[in-house]
């Protein structure tokens, strides 16, 4: 699966900080990297309208079962309340069991730096 694009479900005001999260997920089998893909369009859907979201993007690595994600947003409060309602919720928790290897990474950025780079999500996640 090629890289989502880049989905803002808004652009934040010129010269305001937005919260930047990057993750990094490895599953245990090609089964779980198989259910995690067939899961992402839901989630999918809840972050192109999440509140507070300013962008997202993810890199799915299917066969090497791994998949990246990318997002800003207003505030951690925001990328809060969007990881525990929707889709997202149940989701985690499901394939949660399913997961080998897990990395998070965290930081501020200009809003005018989005969209945001790869490059220095996967750096902050090694």
């Amino acid at each position: 699966m090629p890289t989502l694009p880049w989905t803002a479900p808004q652009t934040p005001p010129p010269g305001t900080e937005v919260h930047v999260f990057a993750s990094r997920f490895e599953t245990t089998s090609l089964m779980g990297a198989l259910r995690f893909f067939l899961r992402t369009p839901g989630v999918w859907r809840q972050v192109s309208r999440a509140p507070g979201g300013c962008g997202a993007t993810l890199k799915a690595q299917v066969f090497r079962r791994t998949f990246w994600t990318l997002s800003a947003w207003e505030s951690p409060q925001a990328l809060k309340e969007f990881s525990r309602t929707g889709t997202h919720a149940p989701t985690a928790r499901r394939l949660a069991p399913l997961m080998r290897d897990s990395k998070f990474a965290s930081w501020t950025a200009k809003s005018e730096d989005l969209p945001l780079d790869w490059a220095e999500a996967e750096r902050r996640l090694r």
